[in-house]
């Protein structure tokens, strides 16, 4: 009998959420008896610098934080598209936003979908919460974790001056569900 695990890259410019996005998955999997890993790896330049986050959701225990070859890859740049495309498992999954995105991943040994998070949420005045549009997406696509248990990981990480936004953060978790698409 197989077991769930999930070992994925979240990987884009600091400032865009992507530790943030990597926390609330860590934080649902726990609430929901999972074994989890969250390692952050970003540069001195913290906004505008490149981020990433490795995170292992498992029904067992995760003996490493560190993941050679990725089940999942959501990916927020250029840069990230043309490190961690490789790194995904065949038969894993790669979903990025397409904003900033100039050379598209071009695999067919892999699962590919877009979501256009970035331009969504400048027109629906929720900017500060793409993120949560890709989460969204991403957990329609694998849902590892349930939306519920990622709304509570998502109250869990931000900081109880920042609750009040959480109505929109969930709004911006169920419309990325909606606007993600296979490439």
């Amino acid at each position: 009998m197989k077991t769930m695990q999930e070992e994925m890259i979240i990987a884009g410019f600091g400032g865009q959420g992507v530790l943030s996005m990597g926390k609330i998955l860590a934080y649902s999997g726990m609430m929901q008896g999972y074994n989890v890993s969250w390692m952050p790896a970003y540069g001195p330049e913290q906004r505008g610098g490149t981020a990433n986050v490795t995170v292992v959701v498992s029904e067992r225990p995760v003996s490493s934080p560190i993941v050679q070859e990725y089940d999942t890859a959501i990916i927020l740049n250029q840069q990230s598209m043309d490190k961690f495309e490789p790194m995904v498992k065949p038969g894993g999954i790669l979903i990025y936003d397409t904003n900033g995105i100039t050379r598209h991943p071009s695999r067919s040994d892999i699962a590919i979908y877009t979501i256009d998070a970035t331009a969504e949420a400048a027109t629906r005045g929720l900017s500060r919460m793409f993120n949560m549009m890709i989460l969204g997406g991403y957990l329609a696509v694998k849902p590892i974790v349930t939306l519920d248990s990622a709304i509570k990981g998502l109250a869990k990480s931000l900081p109880e001056r920042l609750h009040r936004t959480l109505p929109d953060n969930e709004k911006a978790m169920r419309l990325g569900g909606e606007l993600i698409r296979k490439a």
